[in-house]
């Protein structure tokens, strides 16, 4: 092999060499290229995730500014209607009693009588209508007639001595009535108790 040959054979195996450690570097440079390329898909997904966010916190915003003005219409309503039922709540009874007052009147208007026991026995009638009137919208008498003293009925206004062991504790006399309305008492009896 003459030198020229030599040299030739030289120059392509520099060529060779070259062309080797070029497609290395190119080798190297697309897993570079591949992590830049993961960087920007990462900061794109960064960019996601707060706009995400940035649409999750507006969409909460707006539930909560519809719930909130559900709310204060709710009151709005609720108060209303309490109002209403505080002006008109007596309603009811009122056009209950009011044919107990129609009785009265008539009574009242009727003065063609003299007759004491006839006018007794009007006021009478007029009172059982009323009493059954009030028993219909759910007011009841409080019994006193030979009851034991009971604070959650009855409020004590006398204590009457020497009545006897038998007698003690109990209520001896009604001084006013007392009245429950469903089971509640709304006025106790004024009672004078055995000591």
């Amino acid at each position: 092999m003459s030198e020229e040959e030599k040299n030739i054979d030289i120059q392509d195996d520099e060529l060779k060499s070259e062309e080797a450690s070029q497609e290395e570097n190119t080798a190297d440079e697309q897993p570079v290229n591949e992590e830049e390329s993961e960087e920007e898909a990462a900061e794109a997904e960064e960019i996601d995730p707060i706009q995400a966010l940035t649409d999750e916190n507006a969409k909460l915003k707006d539930q909560l500014l519809r719930t909130i003005a559900e709310f204060e219409n709710y009151k709005k309503r609720t108060l209303k209607e309490k109002a209403e039922l505080i002006l008109n709540g007596g309603e009811k009874t009122i056009t209950t009693i009011l044919p107990v007052l129609d009785d009265f009147e008539r009574a009242l208007a009727d003065t063609n009588t003299d007759d004491p026991a006839a006018i007794k026995e009007g006021m009478e009638l007029i009172f059982k209508k009323f009493i059954k009137t009030l028993e219909g919208m759910g007011v009841k008498k409080i019994e006193t007639d030979n009851q034991d003293f009971d604070v959650d009925f009855h409020e004590a206004i006398a204590m009457v001595p020497g009545m006897g062991d038998d007698k003690k504790g109990k209520v001896i006399d009604c001084v006013q009535t007392g009245y429950m309305l469903n089971n509640k008492v709304i006025r106790h009896a004024k009672v004078a108790v055995g000591q």
